[in-house]
């Protein structure tokens, strides 16, 4: 089979740049929402001291080399979101931000290496109103591109309808009949044993070494993710705290966190935190990312001291990232990612 023509070749690149088009538009729709709403735009800067510290989360490494020789390793970052918190603690009450971001190991039909983020933050406001901005903005990108209906792989979901709102808990037993928190204490420690034997039950597979996490992300991804966003978009929200490093525990129930992920024909589009501010805390969930980190993959991240130092002063807020590539893609139609860069990587590897 002949190679696939490079995407800068003309006829490539013609039967590309309709999407281009619509993904300047739409981008230009969005600055347009954050100006009107008191919103200040921030680049923040790509080089940092810790990539992040998520387990699963994969960086690429670099390193500065100073005039003299010496030699400091950095990472390109994969969310811009410890500079966005550090500029909320420096007196900033609402930004927004698009940012290059890069993450390793990512590759697919909705995976780039490097993509644009869009993360926005509301200092003193409640994660509710994050939700409402992903309802309004879904509506608008729909509007800009000319679209009534997005669409992905078959699904569809009508963007003018106002999203779903439903907690974890309630789509566990919803798509797997799994009651989720009889699993996690009122602590926020979680029980594998009980989890894997709600699994069984329910017909999906457990192996021996499953950790929680890992029976937690079965469900999600094999019942849950594949029925949401569908018709109208949907808001799944109140994480476990397990499964929310980085934000605050919900004032009705310490074993699920103000964490909600948003939803598009069965596509992740958003991801959101009532911000967690306790920089000890913060500090105990860092260790406990990096420790699992080294046990699955053998290498941990550095983690930003500053950026903890900056929790300490930080005000309450909420912060969301969406992936503004897949908004995209969704709003024009695109079946892959490359189609809506406007200069994808060439694959690399296998």
């Amino acid at each position: 089979m002949p190679a696939a023509s490079p995407w800068w070749t003309p006829h490539v690149h013609a039967d590309r740049r309709p999407f281009l088009m619509a993904r300047n538009h739409i981008q230009a729709a969005l600055r347009g929402f954050f100006a009107e709403r008191g919103f200040i735009e921030v680049d923040t800067a790509t080089l940092q001291v810790s990539p992040g510290n998520e387990a699963h989360l994969h960086a690429f490494a670099t390193e500065a080399v100073s005039a003299g020789g010496d030699r400091t390793p950095l990472y390109l970052h994969t969310s811009p979101e410890f500079a966005c918190k550090k500029l909320l603690a420096a007196g900033e009450r609402k930004i927004s931000c698009f940012a290059h971001v890069y993450r390793n190991r990512e590759r697919g039909p909705l995976h780039h290496p490097e993509f644009t983020m869009l993360e926005w933050y509301r200092a003193g406001q409640p994660y509710e109103a994050l939700m409402r901005d992903c309802g309004e903005m879904l509506a608008l990108a729909a509007d800009v591109a000319g679209t009534r209906t997005l669409s992905f792989r078959g699904r569809e979901t009508d963007p003018f309808q106002e999203p779903e709102r439903l907690s974890v808990a309630e789509a566990f037993e919803r798509f797997a009949g799994i009651d989720l928190l009889s699993s996690i204490a009122p602590d926020g420690s979680t029980d594998a044993a009980s989890l894997a034997a709600s699994l069984q039950a329910a017909g999906l597979r457990v192996a021996k070494d499953d950790t929680w996490s890992d029976l937690f992300s079965r469900v999600i991804v094999e019942r849950v993710e594949p029925n949401l966003g569908l018709g109208r978009a949907t808001i799944l929200d109140e994480y476990p705290v397990a499964e929310a490093a980085l934000a605050r525990p919900t004032a009705r129930d310490p074993r699920v966190a103000e964490r909600f992920e948003f939803y598009a024909c069965g596509v992740e589009l958003a991801n959101a935190f009532g911000e967690l501010t306790d920089p000890a805390e913060q500090a105990r969930r860092f260790a406990a990312e990096m420790a699992e980190k080294m046990r699955v993959y053998g290498e941990s991240y550095p983690v930003d001291e500053d950026f903890l130092a900056a929790l300490a002063l930080m005000p309450e807020a909420s912060g969301i990232a969406l992936g503004f590539d897949r908004l995209v893609m969704l709003a024009t139609g695109a079946s892959r990612i490359e189609q809506v860069l406007w200069t994808p990587l060439p694959e690399i590897g296998r």
